[in-house]
């Protein structure tokens, strides 16, 4: 049996089609200004972000024909960076819908772990927010 190569893949083999594909960012680390605590106000606190697209990216060649991770990485880079926010409920839902601003995505899991939230008795806490386009 030789090795299949992409070059001998033709966009839909044998009647095999992409049902999903999930472009994924897992452990990214940002620090943010982030808390509804009065000590949690004028400092950085650790998160640990996780992401999951739905993507329409089926016959994807090049980097334009999917969703680049590291537009992802920077939107929650960007929305660290943006100034105090209360509740990371609040930052996952604002990172899922910077998202969903490209049109390819149709479904944007965010995860947000902030690991110091109940140091030292619990490893991490945080929230998880799944959007979906209307």
């Amino acid at each position: 049996m030789s090795p299949v190569t992409e070059s001998d893949l033709p966009p839909q083999t044998l009647g095999a089609r992409v049902v999903a594909t999930k472009v994924f960012v897992t452990g990214l680390k940002v620090d943010a200004h982030i808390g509804v605590y009065a000590h949690e106000r004028g400092r950085t606190q650790p998160l640990v972000i996780d992401v999951e697209l739905d993507a329409a990216t089926a016959g994807a060649e090049h980097l334009s024909d999917t969703v680049n991770y590291e537009l992802v990485a920077e939107a929650a880079r960007q929305l660290a960076g943006a100034g105090h926010i209360g509740l990371v409920e609040t930052f996952a839902e604002r990172l899922a819908l910077a998202c969903l601003e490209d049109p390819k995505v149709s479904r944007a899991r965010v995860r947000v772990d902030k690991p110091q939230a109940l140091a030292p008795h619990a490893e991490s806490a945080g929230v998880e927010v799944v959007l979906v386009r209307a």
